[in-house]
């Protein structure tokens, strides 16, 4: 399966959300990646145990893809790599925290 790119267009914000963060995991992700500095591959997994292997490195590739995540490769052996958010996946925080309160206040 080849992922593209999505691109922001005037169509529809709400459309264009979905498309960026739709999905059952990238939110979960990019909730994971606001609340910690920088994480490798088996910490999010760790983090997120529901998670399968493929299917986190595949959602992390269309986040980073899509400039919501960033990933870091170390020059070191054994080769380390780790994800943060990027400053465009920040804006995402607020979407976040407005989803747990509305969860909570569903849940009541």
């Amino acid at each position: 399966m080849k992922e593209e790119k999505i691109y922001v267009t005037p169509r529809c914000p709400i459309r264009t959300t979905s498309e960026l963060i739709g999905g059952k995991w990238k939110l979960v992700i990019l909730q994971q990646l606001l609340t910690h500095d920088e994480l490798r591959l088996s910490e999010l997994k760790r983090l997120i145990p529901d998670i399968s292997e493929k299917m986190l490195i595949q959602e992390l590739k269309i986040l980073v893809m899509n400039d919501l995540a960033k990933r870091k490769d170390y020059d070191e052996f054994p080769p380390r790599v780790a994800y943060s958010i990027s400053d465009r996946g920040q804006h995402i925080a607020p979407l976040i925290k407005e989803m747990v309160s509305f969860a909570q206040k569903y849940e009541q």
